[in-house]
């Protein structure tokens, strides 16, 4: 079997219910969040994930990925990686897309005019790209706990595709994606599901 890598963006926090940009502040999870995280975990303790017995566990070490990972029941068999924290957005930490415009310009768009004092998009894509030849380095699939941006650069990356087309994934918190393969060729196989967040 060819291997997977499924995707979970944390719960929610305060910044992250205000749209505020948020890469290396460590912020907890708000309680709907820890909620979110728990309804995750009991989803994939049934079919057809069963457990996701014999998966490979890893966290962003950021502790709204890696409570996300705990309460969701797979903490004990999660390793930490760098590689899963969120864009670095430099002097854009803590902003909301309008302040951002008032600094930047009107038409300020991350995927295109990048972050000041962070991390260039290529830097955060070549990050995704090592998670990219991790995940298809065995037998088994893969299950990763990490944040918005950062996940869709690598789905992006899975399919092939410029980072830029990030973009074009919207992903929302404590949501679940699969990403795979179709006729020999990466794929996706689920993307955005939240599901188990719908009662």
């Amino acid at each position: 079997m060819a291997p997977r890598i499924l995707l979970v963006r944390h719960g929610q926090t305060e910044w992250s219910l205000s749209g505020r940009h948020t890469g290396r502040t460590d912020l907890p999870l708000l309680e709907e969040g820890r909620s979110g995280a728990k309804l995750l975990g009991e989803r994939l303790r049934h079919s057809p994930w069963s457990s996701l017995e014999g998966v490979e566990v890893r966290t962003s070490p950021l502790v709204r990925a890696s409570e996300t990972c705990e309460l969701a029941g797979f903490g004990d068999r999660a390793s930490d990686w760098d590689a899963l924290m969120e864009w670095d957005y430099g002097a854009y930490e803590g902003l909301t897309p309008p302040q951002i415009r008032e600094i930047a310009g009107p038409d300020w768009v991350i995927w295109r005019d990048g972050v000041r004092g962070g991390e260039a998009l290529a830097e955060v894509s070549a990050r995704a790209d090592e998670v990219v030849e991790w995940a298809r380095s065995a037998d088994r699939d893969v299950l990763v706990f990490a944040h918005g941006h950062i996940l869709r650069v690598l789905a992006s990356r899975w399919l092939g595709l410029d980072p830029a087309f990030a973009a074009r994934l919207k992903l929302d918190p404590a949501s679940l994606s699969v990403l795979g393969w179709a006729y020999g060729a990466p794929a996706v196989d689920r993307w955005n599901d939240a599901g188990h967040l719908e009662g």
